[in-house]
């Protein structure tokens, strides 16, 4: 968009992160990818991979180094949406879905002008007031539950089940790849909605599996071992869509206006699976395979995958790029969480955090104008199910964790250690028990303090 040389001299005098001029509040376009380990892009140090999407959001932007998510999508996506512990509004089991009381950042966005759109998945409730138009969305399209197979559609565990959605109503388009599908639906959105602030949720469906990578993607990586050859075509996929959005964006001439947040739910995946019985709803026969292959994702140093507490499972790669406002080509390394970019994206808009609502997370905006301040973190907590963590400088208990979905348990009691030379690798409960003494009086008063009274 075209502002007029006297909003743009306004700008420039006040600068970079004064208040919002009044003329215009700014776009947001919020990309998740599902599954993305912490190190899978070129601008993380992945050699192996063509990630040029990526990669020019980090020259754009901010790349965090120490960013959380969840150990699994559903929580992970609750803290993005609400910025807040998903245990506030009722979520730590599969099939929860949030309390219509919480107050997502799209009805936030939607009460001060936005227009806002979910392209993608989910993930959080599909009964009345869980679903996304119930829950400040104008519109949606895309899957409500975890996952599908990108050309059935179908939900592809136990019997199956059908899940593509227009808004409330069940639609049928079997045979199209669904990563192009919200795709060009994002590209529709971003042009009907160019001379208006807007609000894009663009939460894409992979790398999860079934790894159903574009054909030349698969072509690329053909000669690396498995299963980084499956997981690496995925990774380029997911860039690609990427680049589309950014591209229109540039296109329109929005993208100086416009925050973009880059990041993933989890750790990747080392899931295997196969379609067990005959007559799958799907129409898939019985021995499909529809798994992640054991897993193909970069963590470096950090061990764990998706389903840990371990930081393979919820360190994540995250980006954030103004580039009209913002640094560029930057890097943070303090510890910044999934449940920030509500309050961040509430500061750069210049719109008020919702009244009576109790926000967990912490804007990032003081990290981005200060590289040597603060984390807004002194200790850190997780938990899903049964299964929890808190985390106090370098000290990590976990409790009834394991090392990934599909992957041996930890023992039930495990105090992890970041600085190690092998960091998390060496179980010193046993050798330091008041320290585990000391987190579990930690976790017993969030837990206390997040768990909703009725």
């Amino acid at each position: 968009m075209r502002r007029t040389l006297l909003v743009g001299l306004c700008l420039l005098c006040i600068g970079w992160l004064a208040p919002v001029a009044a003329a215009r509040r700014p776009n947001v376009v919020v990309i998740l990818a599902d599954d993305q380990g912490a190190l899978d892009a070129g601008c993380y140090g992945s050699q192996d991979l063509e990630t040029p999407s990526m990669d020019r959001l980090a020259r754009s932007g901010i790349r965090f180094t120490q960013a959380y998510a969840h150990t699994v999508c559903c929580p992970a996506r609750a803290m993005l949406m609400t910025g807040r512990y998903p245990q506030r509004g009722g979520l730590n089991t599969w099939g929860a879905g949030t309390f219509p009381r919480e107050v997502t950042l799209a009805e936030v966005l939607q009460a001060a002008g936005y227009r806002t759109a979910l392209l993608g998945k989910w993930h959080l409730g599909a009964q009345p007031g869980q679903v996304p138009n119930s829950q400040g969305f104008d519109e949606f399209f895309g899957i409500r539950d975890g996952f599908i197979d990108n050309y059935v559609h179908y939900y592809l565990h136990g019997e199956g089940r059908h899940d593509l959605y227009e808004g409330n109503t069940e639609v049928f388009r079997r045979g199209e790849y669904f990563p192009g599908m919200i795709a060009d639906r994002a590209l529709s959105f971003i042009e009907e909605n160019r001379e208006r602030p807007f609000f894009l949720y663009y939460a894409l469906n992979i790398p999860h599996y079934p790894e159903q990578s574009l054909a030349h993607w698969r072509e690329r990586y053909k000669d690396l071992p498995q299963p980084r050859r499956s997981y690496a075509a995925m990774i380029s996929t997911v860039d690609e869509y990427v680049g589309r959005i950014v591209a229109q964006l540039d296109r329109l001439d929005l993208l100086d206006d416009t925050i973009i947040v880059y990041t993933s739910d989890n750790g990747y995946s080392a899931e295997d699976y196969q379609i067990k019985i005959d007559n799958h709803q799907s129409g898939l026969p019985k021995g499909y395979d529809y798994g992640a292959h054991g897993g193909g994702g970069n963590t470096g140093q950090w061990i764990g995958a998706k389903g840990s507490f371990l930081e393979g499972g919820i360190r994540v790669p995250a980006i954030l790029s103004y580039a009209g406002r913002l640094p560029k080509g930057v890097t943070r390394d303090q510890a910044v969480t999934m449940m920030d970019w509500f309050p961040t994206i509430l500061e750069l808009c210049g719109v008020k955090p919702p009244e009576g609502v109790r926000l967990d997370g912490q804007s990032v905006v003081p990290l981005v104008k200060d590289g040597s301040a603060p984390s807004g973190y002194d200790r850190l907590y997780w938990q899903w199910r049964n299964a929890w963590m808190v985390r106090q400088g370098d000290w990590k208990l976990i409790v009834g964790g394991r090392r990934g979905i599909g992957r041996p348990a930890l023992d039930k009691v495990y105090l992890a250690n970041l600085s190690d030379d092998h960091p998390e690798a060496t179980n010193h409960a046993k050798a330091e028990p008041e320290i585990v003494e000391r987190l579990t009086l930690e976790h017993e008063k969030w837990l206390k303090d997040v768990t909703p009274a009725e």
